[in-house]
């Protein structure tokens, strides 16, 4: 859905307050009853009757009467709730246009009131795959209902923790301005995806930043695990900077080497095979590939007084990003796969029936042709 803010200036003081209250009742409910918006609302003289059916006419709620007479919010609303925020905050002044999009989110320019352009990244985790997901499923057990607005707020705490931590190390990353729900506001960098760009001047500085790049992450203890020409930039001097965190693991994960090295091929592929740059015959190239393991004992050794100071998890966990979150989105992401893996698992499966029958009609066939012969050349009645 568009992100259209104009109507975002005209609703009123109790049209927000109804909108909150529809975004209070999905903590327990899927579609929330129609009494218990008005009972959390307390707006007098009917008028949450007359907000709701306001924010119908915006689409920023959903009327549901299947079961009984209840709303539940759209992607469009629970977006207004977040500007909201960030309005009230003085974070934001005005939204520009779409910048980019993703799997799980949007993008937008945005202008804060100092004059500053921003951007503004508002997660919606399963778009797609996980609204049929979500339907078979129970992840956060009494929160099945609100999962998809909670585990994209989330995404996007974790992605604001990270950032604020990576760029406190002084990690090439985007400055971390604000967040609120599933909305992430952060400076606006002046580069270019790695997907777009077509030459280099110099693909061996490039490649060696992003080398450099995991191994210093590895060394802080994080693995990004989607480190590719999709989620890093290049500014006009080729200097490179990292987005989209919400998928980063520790080194401590069981599949820590495997992501490490996914991570590194998935970048040597993109520059052999777009930009026809061979890193292993690069003979002025100091390292081709980061040795994992040696990354990590370097780091267990140094600890605390190693040269970046030691892991991230003490000022992560600091930010508000903690373990029940991390083993939250953990789940959602663990039951998608097995979901995707399920279903392809059904296509096989179908596939095979439908041979199967396909074989046994024709081995029926054959069996009915012979039986007819024998009979023709026996003179039997048919």
């Amino acid at each position: 859905m568009k992100l259209d803010v104009n109507a975002l200036r005209y609703l009123s003081r109790e049209e927000f307050r109804t909108l909150q209250a529809v975004e209070l009742g999905q903590k327990n409910h899927e579609i929330v009853p129609a009494s218990l918006i008005d009972s959390i609302a307390g707006l007098r003289h009917g008028g949450t009757v007359r907000c709701l059916k306001a924010l119908l006419r915006q689409k920023l709620v959903h009327h549901d009467s299947s079961k009984y007479d209840g709303y539940r919010l759209t992607p469009l609303g629970y977006d207004f709730l977040a500007l909201k925020a960030l309005v009230n905050r003085g974070a934001v002044a005005a939204v520009g246009r779409q910048i980019g999009v993703g799997k799980e989110s949007d993008v937008y320019e945005v202008l804060s009131p100092q004059g500053e352009v921003l951007a503004l990244k508002l997660h919606r985790l399963g778009r797609t795959s996980f609204r049929a997901v979500k339907s078979k499923r129970d992840y956060l057990r009494h929160r099945s209902s609100f999962s998809w607005l909670y585990l994209s707020r989330l995404a996007a705490l974790k992605e604001y923790a990270f950032m604020a931590a990576l760029g406190a190390h002084g990690f090439p990353v985007p400055r971390a301005v604000e967040h609120n729900r599933h909305a992430v506001l952060m400076s606006m960098v002046d580069a270019t995806l790695l997907v777009q760009v077509r030459e280099l001047r110099h693909p061996s500085d490039v490649y060696a930043q992003l080398m450099d790049l995991l191994a210093r992450l590895a060394a802080k203890g994080l693995i990004h695990c989607d480190f590719n020409e999709f989620n890093l930039l290049v500014d006009e001097e080729e200097r490179v900077t990292l987005i989209d965190f919400p998928q980063m693991v520790s080194t401590r994960h069981a599949n820590a080497a495997e992501l490490f090295e996914r991570d590194v091929e998935c970048i040597g592929r993109f520059f052999r095979k777009k930009l026809g740059y061979m890193p292993e015959l690069d003979a002025g190239l100091a390292c081709a590939a980061p040795d994992f393991q040696a990354i990590v004992a370097a780091a267990e050794a140094g600890g605390a007084e190693g040269p970046d100071g030691g892991s991230l998890d003490v000022a992560l966990s600091a930010s508000g990003f903690n373990r029940e979150h991390a083993e939250a989105l953990d789940r959602w992401v663990a039951d998608a796969a097995q979901q995707a893996g399920d279903s392809e698992g059904d296509e096989a499966r179908a596939k095979a029936r439908s041979e199967a029958s396909q074989r046994a009609s024709r081995g029926s066939l054959k069996a009915a042709v012979k039986k007819g012969r024998r009979q023709a050349a026996g003179g039997a009645d048919f």
